[in-house]
């Protein structure tokens, strides 16, 4: 059971750094879009 908790702990703190990624990937695709429709969603 404690390789259970241990699964979801280390997830948890995967999907804050996904984020960050995504956030960086976002802002790099909205310089290659435009920086418009991109930028307007992310608000």
């Amino acid at each position: 059971m404690s390789k259970s908790a241990d699964k979801p702990k280390k997830q948890l703190k995967k999907k804050p750094q996904r984020t960050l990624k995504e956030r960086r990937g976002e802002k790099r695709a909205a310089k290659k879009v435009g920086s418009g429709s991109l930028l307007s969603a992310n608000g």
